[in-house]
């Protein structure tokens, strides 16, 4: 059964049409290690910053994010037309899609596809268990998922074993050398995001891919948040935020 058929308009637009207009905008050469780099953005009480950092960084050092770079917004600064509350301070965060944009700037056609849940057993990913099409929902994929409380990440970083947020892309086959020479150089820029490569024509983690492609796995940059949330810490998250230069953006340590 298709999806629904809505208007899109500029305040109501499907997922997939929003990841394909941002990704655009990416300027982010691995490089250089500089450009624009998609970002999310969180919300916390100032009085719970630190907490909420040190979860962060133990998510982003298990290696289940994009990267482990940040940048902290204060009370009363804007990014993207949202302002940040009294008594708030706002995180801004590395987006997956971040990764796709590379990946088109290096010619490379990728076709994100949907978000989901997986399992990973002893640092292994098994299997997608749950997942949203793009191309089916106004809202982020994994914003839903985590409202569903349907992961453990603060398990996954201890015991190697839980469930996470990942997403999952298409690309044509015949791009692989590009893919890997790609990964290797987001990987020497500290973009560590990919959680898994498929074989051409070859399922990747229960999933099928269309004929003549292959899969990729990229993990949730949102997984830091679940992780927050987990702990029964208030974090708003807003997905897919915006653009920001990465030189403003700073390791956390």
């Amino acid at each position: 059964m298709g999806c629904p058929m809505f208007e899109i308009q500029e305040e109501m637009m499907f997922t997939n049409a929003r990841i394909e207009e941002i990704m655009y905008g990416v300027t982010f050469n691995p490089k250089t290690r500089d450009g624009e780099i998609v970002v999310n953005l969180s919300v916390v009480d100032k009085k719970n910053l630190a907490e909420v950092l040190d979860i962060f960084k133990q998510v982003m050092y298990s290696g289940l994010s994009v990267c482990s770079y940040v940048k902290l917004f204060e009370e009363g600064e804007t990014l993207n037309g949202f302002t940040v509350g009294r008594g708030k301070t706002g995180i801004a965060t590395a987006c997956s899609i971040t990764i796709d944009g590379v990946f088109l700037k290096q010619g490379i056609p990728v076709r994100p596809k949907f978000g989901g849940i997986v399992q990973v057993k002893d640092r292994i990913p098994v299997r997608f268990t749950d997942m949203i099409r793009y191309d089916c929902t106004t809202i982020d994929p994994l914003e839903v998922l985590m409202s569903q409380d349907l992961t453990s990440i603060r398990e996954m970083t201890r015991t190697g074993s839980g469930k996470i947020l990942a997403n999952f892309r298409e690309v044509p086959m015949t791009a692989k050398d590009d893919v890997d020479h790609t990964i290797n150089r987001l990987l020497t820029a500290g973009f560590y995001g990919i959680l898994e490569v498929g074989e051409p024509n070859t399922p990747v983690l229960g999933v099928d891919v269309d004929r003549d492609h292959m899969g990729v796995i990229i993990t949730g940059g949102t997984n830091p948040m679940a992780a927050v949330q987990e702990a029964g810490i208030p974090i708003i998250t807003k997905a897919i935020k915006g653009l920001l230069d990465f030189r403003e953006m700073k390791k956390l340590v």
